[in-house]
């Protein structure tokens, strides 16, 4: 029996959470359209302080099935999401499912169907958001701005409500990142792929924890992660002004040569320059910040995720489950 694994990250869904197990689990029960598969459903919580911990202890206790990561502390979700990811066993693996099934849970089925007829990554696309006109159109502008500008082919409208083959899955978990864009790792890889689009659904209770700033954040670390873009439209630019100002030198020059009448009297240039020039010198720097800030990050080390505690699973951390396969391999191409 193949075994399909569902990863759901969860930050205070009290309300959610049964709903969402409940749902996958019709999936797979007898009659379904699944029940010939075993299931796998890993739910990593990030230091929920609502109850959500205690009930998916309750729920763990009583379904062997459902496992559970129980963070430190608030990680993010592309953190808590990968490092629950790294987990899964399964022999296909849904990356991501929201606790409030805003990316329904029903697409599971056809998800494994393109899977088995031969599909390596199998991508849900939402074409159509239940939300404002604001947020619709600022996700359109991202998606196409990160398309455009990245040196690989990352589909609109898709997010991380993917399913993954178990060699796609681990080419996408052996990624060394502090701050892992999933959706772009997993377009980076390649494989053969199927997108299905669907209707992204209003949330039905409890908030969203995605923020304006954490949107913003997670918008740049999509944008910086997979283009370089940025910095080279900064030299370009700086090429650009540079020429500009020799040009204007001259001219200046040759005025006050031929006609010394008409050449530029007041400082209202030169200040007017001054202060483009440093705010323009600002965002550049800004913009290599954030470059010199990932490195850094990245160099540092420091574990993904934390974890508090692990339920119906081994205690092993994927961390650790990574220094052992990475000792295995060593220790076969040694032999």
């Amino acid at each position: 029996m193949k075994t399909i694994s569902i990863v759901t990250p969860c930050f205070n869904e009290a309300d959610n959470v049964e709903a969402c197990r409940d749902a996958v689990a019709a999936l797979f029960a007898p009659g379904a359209p699944l029940a010939t598969y075993a299931r796998e459903h890993i739910f990593a919580d990030n230091d929920s302080s609502d109850g959500t911990q205690d009930i998916l202890r309750a729920l763990a206790a009583s379904d062997p099935s459902m496992k559970v990561i129980l963070n430190a502390r608030n990680y993010g979700p592309f953190r808590s999401n990968f490092n629950a990811l790294r987990a899964a066993t399964g022999d296909a693996v849904v990356v991501f499912l929201p606790a409030d099934l805003q990316d329904p849970a029903d697409m599971i089925p056809e998800f494994v169907r393109l899977w088995e007829s031969g599909m390596e990554v199998v991508a849900g696309a939402r074409v159509n958001r239940q939300e404002s006109l604001a947020l619709r159109t600022c996700r359109a502008i991202f998606y196409r701005t990160v398309r455009s500008l990245s040196d690989i082919d990352i589909p609109l409208n898709v997010g991380e409500f993917q399913l993954l083959d178990r060699k796609v899955w681990e080419a996408v978990v052996s990624h060394d990142d502090h701050y892992p864009y999933i959706r772009g790792i997993i377009a980076s890889v390649g494989f053969r792929r199927a997108i299905v689009p669907y209707t992204w659904a209003e949330r039905r209770s409890g908030i969203s924890k995605n923020n304006l700033p954490r949107l913003i954040d997670q918008a740049l670390n999509g944008i910086f992660s997979f283009t370089n873009v940025p910095m080279r439209l900064c030299t370009s630019a700086g090429i650009v002004m540079a020429a500009l100002c020799i040009l204007y030198a001259l001219v200046s020059i040759g005025l006050y040569i031929a006609r010394p009448d008409l050449a530029p009297r007041g400082t209202m240039t030169l200040i007017v320059a001054l202060f483009f020039l440093s705010g323009i010198q600002l965002a550049f720097m800004g913009i290599l910040g954030e470059y010199v800030t990932s490195i850094h990050a990245q160099v540092r080390k420091r574990p993904l995720v934390v974890e508090r505690e692990r339920i119906n699973m081994d205690s092993t951390t994927a961390s650790e489950q990574q220094i052992h396969t990475l000792q295995r391999k060593l220790g076969t191409e040694a032999a």
